[in-house]
């Protein structure tokens, strides 16, 4: 670049003196093309706004992690990844870069796209909790199971003094639910708190707290109170602070166990999870005291009661009358119980999980599963799959892929980018008259006649080996006189 000295030289013998450039040039010594561009051109400041450089911005990783984000955006804020998660599925993808990094790129992605929605937050004061008080709290969250999205109601119980928290999975908040639900957490943490806080739940609380009256409890929670021996403590009508430690867990366990969402086969495999990872994060230090928090589990189960010996049964039991068509209503849903209209009234008890049906004369007409136990809704496939024909390069890496069914995702999982985006397009056509478990089931008869590859993804949730099928087929015959053939 010239000197100003010499531009504005250059300037004056052009808007001046009227000389040609190629005069300018002669007299200057400067090359045509520099006295034309000072000549003619205009000198207008331009803000230089330098090029991010780094792993995140030169190589793959910031694509990824954008791609994450905008996945998660469109989820609701209980199910997106938090940094800690983001940054543990990095490294599993040999990320080289270290947490702070990944935080950095983070926080500028959102200042920069994300709009910052600041919510009003009423201070409370810190309140101090004893040893041997819980609260309790449902939380919904998700799991994938057999292909579909499923609803889990998490019951949470937070241990304020030691900061520990137990956590089962549950498929409703009825009554049974939340009965069975406390009967699992007092197991898993080995004793009974003394007191024990709970929001308003209607499978508990008859009548909340008021200005002229204290709360009013259920008759059966009152019942399972006396058995286990706590106290139970329902807050004040919309004083969600006043059990502010659990909702805080419940966002914890959220982010940190539930996302993203887990493939489950059935509740007692996620129960198990749930008690293992509950386990391993009782292995963390306290916030505030330091010491690890089993320690000061340890601790506060001196304070506690003891197990009652005697298992609490959870049932509920009521009169219900079938209709002419032999159907009763369970959970507002009509199913068929064989000769039931027989008889009147009949006598329906609900565990948790499941019913029966008895007849006045104590015969069982009918059992099985509550209707909520097979509850589930489709994943929306078809929006995800318009997404992934966009960036094609980001499929391996969604937080939606662990969720395609073997054969489908052993056939997305290749290194073209064109070749995996023509079968995207693939799945998009078929995806309209089946499910993806259907598409799944009749891949190879789906499979376009170029392509007769056979795919095969290792430990994939939903990969069938057949071979254990084939062990169980009967061997056939083998016909006189033929040993030798």
């Amino acid at each position: 670049m010239l000197a100003m000295p010499e531009i504005n030289h250059i300037k004056k013998l052009r808007n001046e003196k009227s000389l040609s450039i190629n005069e300018i040039s002669r007299r200057t010594g400067f090359s045509w093309e520099t006295v034309k561009k000072y000549a003619d051109g205009d000198l207008l400041p331009s803000e230089s706004v330098p090029k991010k450089r780094g792993m995140m911005y030169d190589e793959k990783w910031g694509e990824i992690v954008s791609d994450w984000l905008m996945e998660d955006h469109a989820l609701k804020k209980k199910l997106r990844r938090n940094n800690k998660i983001i940054y543990k599925q990095l490294k599993e993808l040999e990320f080289p870069g270290s947490y702070r990094t990944v935080c950095n790129f983070i926080a500028e992605w959102k200042d920069r796209l994300m709009e910052d929605d600041e919510e009003f937050k009423e201070e409370y004061d810190r309140l101090t909790h004893p040893p041997a008080e819980a609260q309790i709290d449902f939380g919904i969250t998700e799991a994938i199971q057999d292909g579909k999205a499923k609803d889990i109601h998490c019951l949470v119980m937070s241990l304020p003094y030691s900061n520990g928290g137990y956590t089962v999975p549950l498929p409703g908040e009825n009554q049974e639910c939340f009965l069975e639900g406390l009967k699992v957490l007092f197991n898993q943490f080995g004793r009974v708190p003394r007191k024990l806080r709970i929001d308003n739940l209607a499978a508990a609380v008859v009548k909340a707290r008021g200005n002229h009256g204290d709360t009013v409890f259920t008759e059966a929670f009152q019942r399972f109170a006396s058995h286990y021996g706590f106290e139970p403590q329902a807050c004040n009508a919309r004083k969600g602070n006043e059990k502010g430690h659990v909702e805080n867990k419940v966002g914890y366990v959220r982010y940190n166990f539930f996302t993203p969402s887990p493939v489950i086969q059935d509740l007692e495999q996620l129960r198990e999870m749930l008690a293992e990872q509950s386990k391993k994060d009782h292995e963390r230090g306290h916030y505030k005291k330091g010491e690890p928090i089993k320690d000061l589990i340890e601790e506060e189960k001196k304070y506690c009661l003891a197990l009652p010996e005697n298992d609490y049964p959870v049932f509920k039991k009521e009169l219900v009358s079938a209709n002419k068509y032999g159907e009763v209503t369970i959970d507002k849903k009509a199913i068929h119980i064989p000769t039931s209209y027989h008889y009147n009234p009949l006598h329906l008890i609900t565990y948790w999980d499941s019913y029966k049906v008895i007849s006045p004369n104590g015969e069982i007409l009918g059992k099985g599963p509550r209707p909520y136990m097979s509850k589930s809704r489709e994943i929306p496939w078809t929006s995800i799959l318009k997404m992934w024909r966009r960036k094609p390069r980001s499929v391996p890496y969604s937080r939606y892929f662990p969720y395609l069914p073997g054969r489908i995702a052993s056939y997305l999982h290749i290194e073209s980018k064109p070749l995996r985006k023509e079968r995207i397009e693939w799945l998009m056509g078929l995806i309209i008259k089946f499910s993806m478990a259907e598409i799944n089931e009749k891949f190879y008869e789906l499979l376009p006649q170029q392509e007769d590859t056979m795919f095969e993804l290792e430990d994939h949730p939903y990969e069938v080996n057949w071979s254990m099928y084939d062990s169980l087929r009967p061997a056939e015959p083998v016909l006189e006189g033929e040993e030798d053939c």
